[in-house]
């Protein structure tokens, strides 16, 4: 997704106050259990939910209350905070605006309820007591979730049916707060612990599904549908793509000396499946050779509707139908690589969005740096990424008369798709190509190899990537620093 001079007078320490937890080693369980029993209708667009969800504090705290996030409700006619940005429109609202929105219908298991938040996004439940550390709680939510018509992470695609950041889902926690955000139209405002999931679906028997998670059970009814079941262990998220149009390219990814994972692709108008198959293999098995084992059993690509080019859940990845061969594949390698930098190592893609999209941009060269059947090269992805950048901060320091080049920042703080496209993906690819040009590719492997491992399940701070280069032998926190300050002239 040259040559470089960087100042390196800035404190490091005044620099990465962290907002979170540096990365700790905990139970290798998830505290968090979802069991989610739903059913798709498509003649109403709706999905209809039931949500047990069982906690377990391992906090020093005791909750009084717990606070889960209300994706869909960014969908709603009357939101504040809109999921698609003006520059989207067309191409995300195929047949006109559509709306969307969740419901829900009934809390079991706690005190009183309510829809909160600064824009119907968060559902908070009290609790009959204060949970004390090592206690647990079980919640039965009840919902009805509408898609729009939209080519978006939730909605009926013209291609699929897209079920992204559709249930409610516990919100992050750092410290002994739940952090709280509004959506965003630029980058993915989602912050969320890992969990085990039981999910089954309900759906027409004539819909493939792509999920997160591995495949249990299917069974079909006389009634002309079929219920699929999966789980997942130490997931972020869950999701799925849907559709009558699928047809399917599997195969076997080598993920680790003594394992492999199912990779599948569900393509809609792919000439060549198994080039787009190969890639998402070939992507998984480099990335497991150099920053530690994908550690699920499974991995699926999902070709839809979708106004972007792509977008990553864990063990599953949207690609935008209709993308050009060259960005397909492309997209193909970078989605994969969030498997690493998101659903593995978790970050707060709502103030640090260059932490998971930067390592995923230089991932994904690295990759094409090796694989060079494929036609894109590395340091033309590094130009390219160099002379957008650039382009950026000439237009914005002429037509403002002066350019933010901070990496650390909230979504709300772009200015809209192009600002955040220069500064999360262009920039966050610069300056892990300087880290390599510092320090060397082998030691940039070698450090994020240790961040993998220091924060694999966890949500990461700023300051662990660069912790990680600390244990790999070298200090690097004046680069870092520079840039996410916006003080590094490039």
């Amino acid at each position: 997704m040259k040559k470089l001079r960087v100042l390196l007078c800035l404190i490091f320490a005044a620099v990465f106050v962290p907002w979170g937890a540096a990365c700790k080693k905990t139970d290798e369980s998830a505290p968090a259990f979802y069991e989610l029993r739903l059913a798709y209708n498509p003649e109403t667009r709706t999905l209809t939910g039931e949500e047990t969800f069982a906690y377990e504090n391992r906090r020093d705290s005791a909750p009084a209350e717990l606070k889960f996030n209300l994706y869909p409700n960014a969908y709603r006619e009357d939101a504040v905070y809109k999921p698609v940005s003006e520059s989207m429109e067309t191409s995300a609202y195929y047949a006109g605006k559509s709306y969307g929105k969740i419901e829900i219908l009934g809390v079991e298991g706690g005190g009183e309820w309510a829809i909160e938040g600064e824009d119907c996004n968060l559902l908070c439940v009290s609790l009959l007591s204060p949970l004390q550390t090592g206690e647990r709680v079980t919640l039965k939510i009840s919902f009805v979730a509408t898609l729009p018509a939209a080519n978006h992470r939730f909605g009926v695609s013209e291609h699929a049916v897209n079920l992204g950041n559709f249930y409610p889902i516990l919100c992050g926690i750092y410290g002994n707060e739940f952090y709280e955000n509004v959506y965003a139209s630029e980058g993915d405002p989602f912050v969320s612990d890992c969990a085990d999931y039981d999910v089954s679906l309900t759906l027409p028997e004539n819909y493939a599904v792509a999920a997160s998670g591995r495949e249990i059970s299917a069974a079909t009814g006389e009634n002309g549908l079929k219920t699929c079941r999966y789980e997942g262990k130490n997931m972020r998220d869950f999701a799925f793509v849907c559709s009558e149009k699928f047809k399917v390219a599997e195969c076997k990814a080598k993920t680790s000396k003594n394992a492999t994972a199912a990779v599948k692709y569900y393509y809609i108008d792919d000439a060549e499946p198994q080039k787009t198959l190969g890639a998402a293999r070939e992507a998984l098995e480099y990335y497991s050779e150099s920053y530690g084992a994908y550690p699920y059993g499974t991995y699926s690509v999902a070709q839809t509707g979708f106004c972007y080019g792509g977008m990553e859940y864990p063990a599953l990845s949207f690609l935008a139908a209709g993308l050009a061969e060259e960005e397909k594949i492309y997209a193909t390698a970078h989605e994969t690589a969030h498997q690493w930098w998101y659903a593995l190592v978790g970050s707060n893609a709502v103030e640090e969005a260059w932490q998971d999209e930067g390592a995923a941009e230089y991932s994904a060269a690295c990759f094409f740096g090796e694989y060079k059947q494929y036609g894109i090269d590395k340091e033309t992805l590094i130009r390219s990424a160099e002379r957008e950048y650039h382009a950026y901060y000439d237009v914005y320091s002429r037509v403002f008369h002066g350019t933010d080049t901070r990496m650390s920042r909230p979504l709300g703080d772009y200015a809209g798709d192009y600002e955040y496209r220069a500064i999360a993906y262009d920039k966050g690819l610069m300056l892990f190509s300087a880290l390599e040009k510092s320090v060397g590719k082998k030691t940039v492997e070698k450090a994020l190899r240790a961040y993998v491992k220091a924060c694999a399940y966890k949500i990461a701070a700023p300051a662990d990537p660069v912790a990680a280069f600390e244990r790999s032998g070298v200090d690097v926190s004046g680069l870092f620093a520079s840039f996410l300050n916006g003080e590094a002239i490039v």
